[in-house]
């Protein structure tokens, strides 16, 4: 029996690591790393020199400081855990779609507690005369 996958399959990408692989796979796999590191790299260097520059109106940064995190979320994804759209991903899809649910709901549930809390709460002034 063989490790060697049909052609069909390898073309999907379905090699797990220690499968034997062509050396095209092999130099297009190291291609697809190293165009995924430059793009990662660059996302960084540009998040950087935005906050240092003029570039961008200064109350913007933030919002373009997580475009580019999203982005570079997108690319490691893409690059480095091979997340695509194929019929062979549903299931990765599936639980990353939960996983970011899970984080949104913890987020923005604290965020509504920390407000309803802070609404609710008694002016300092006022709490420093009740202990008095």
């Amino acid at each position: 029996m063989s490790n060697i996958k049909p052609e069909s399959e390898s073309q999907h990408g379905d090699i797990a690591p220690g499968d034997e692989q062509g050396a095209d796979e092999v130099g297009r796999g190291v291609r697809g790393y190293l165009l995924g590191f430059v793009l990662a790299a660059g996302l960084t260097v540009v998040s950087f020199y935005i906050t240092r520059s003029t570039l961008v109106w200064t109350p913007s940064i933030p919002i373009a400081l997580s475009v580019l995190a999203v982005a570079q979320m997108g690319v490691h994804l893409v690059f480095f855990l091979h997340m695509t759209s194929g019929p062979d991903n549903v299931n990765n899809l599936m639980a990353l779609a939960f996983g970011l649910l899970i984080v949104m709901l913890l987020v923005f549930g604290s965020l509504w507690i920390m407000s309803n809390l802070n609404h609710q709460q008694m002016p300092m002034d006022q709490l420093m005369k009740m202990q008095r």
